[in-house]
């Protein structure tokens, strides 16, 4: 029976066959890919791209555990504090009222 293997078995996979990575592509290239894009305002920022790269890193020994378990915590407040700005910049934008169409006078 086949196993299904998740994304940081494959990582692990791809990091100790070398030349597999030419046949599969790398979650943490991906994942960088799309971090590299949203870092220059090209491409959209998700949460996933930002675990899988700290669980690379951790992996890898670049960061120590807790390193990456507060740069994650620093992400989701970072998002969540935007969403907060994002709803009441909606609610202001909502409560204003409209301007009167501009350019026709009355005229008797």
């Amino acid at each position: 029976m086949a196993a299904e293997l998740g994304g940081s078995q494959i990582s692990s996979l791809l990091e100790s066959l070398p030349g597999i990575a030419s046949v599969l592509r790398s979650p943490v290239a991906d994942a960088l890919v799309k971090a590299i894009r949203a870092a220059a305002g090209v491409g959209e920022f998700a949460v996933e791209d930002a675990e899988e790269l700290v669980r690379y890193a951790v992996r890898r020994g670049l960061i120590g555990a807790d390193e990456g378990d507060r740069v994650l915590a620093d992400v989701h407040e970072a998002l969540k504090a935007k969403r907060k700005a994002v709803r009441g910049a909606k609610a202001v934008t909502a409560k204003k009222p409209k301007a009167a169409p501009k350019g026709k006078k009355n005229r008797r």
